[in-house]
């Protein structure tokens, strides 16, 4: 009875055993084949306008705290950027306050140039050296300040361009002031200075803290 019973089983038992691995088999292949299948990768997403501008408003602001812009150097970025928002205003205004496609791609060029020159800028030989004294130590502090004003937004490039301007001013007077004493300057010159950073560190200050904001309303692109 029990050979019978093995003999009469053992079909079954084989026929189920083809049917499970067949299974297995199928559901193994079906999971690799759609784990081997990669997804296809999400379009790239353009920058708007905006991102665009505070892209670049972070990069300068970058090369403002390191050194590697010179105050001529990011007065003329700033310029440059602050060209560019005063048209995108203007076409905003035109519009309704959108951008046409032609617009936003014309906007692009621009600040595609304008990051060409802050590479070429930031990479170039004219570098900020501060020097390790109260002169330098006050321009180093006023060129932080500005750098953490364009980061935070506080400060517009219109704004940073003149404030910058004026570093740039003050700059060129301790040059020569230094020039024309064999390379120091004699403590009535310092005070001049230190009453010029003063007033440049009040304009800083209130264009800081006054309505004006870069980035601070952000239009749907």
């Amino acid at each position: 009875m029990k050979r019978t019973w093995l003999k009469c089983s053992a079909v079954p038992l084989a026929v189920l055993v083809s049917a499970s691995g067949a299974t297995a088999l199928r559901a193994q292949d079906q999971s690799s084949s759609q784990s081997s299948a990669a997804p296809a990768p999400a379009p790239e997403k353009k920058p708007t306008v905006e991102q665009r501008k505070e892209n670049q408003q972070d990069r300068i602001a970058s090369g403002v705290k390191s050194g590697q812009l010179t105050t001529g150097e990011t007065a003329n970025l700033e310029k440059k950027e602050a060209a560019i928002n005063q048209e995108t205003r203007a076409d905003r205004a035109a519009n309704g306050g959108k951008l046409t496609a032609a617009e936003k791609a014309q906007v692009h060029q621009q600040q595609n140039q304008v990051s060409k020159q802050i590479y070429a800028d930031k990479h170039n030989a004219n570098t900020a050296h501060f020097g390790n004294n109260k002169v330098g130590q006050r321009r180093e502090n006023q060129q932080d300040r500005m750098a953490q004003g364009v980061k935070s937004g506080q400060l517009t490039a219109e704004e940073t361009a003149k404030l910058e301007k004026q570093q740039q001013g003050i700059n060129k007077q301790v040059a020569a002031d230094r020039k024309a004493h064999g390379g120091t300057l004699p403590a009535s010159e310092k005070k001049q200075v230190n009453r010029e950073q003063n007033q440049a560190s009040r304009n800083i200050y209130r264009k800081k803290h006054n309505a004006s904001t870069a980035g601070n309303a952000k239009p749907k692109q």
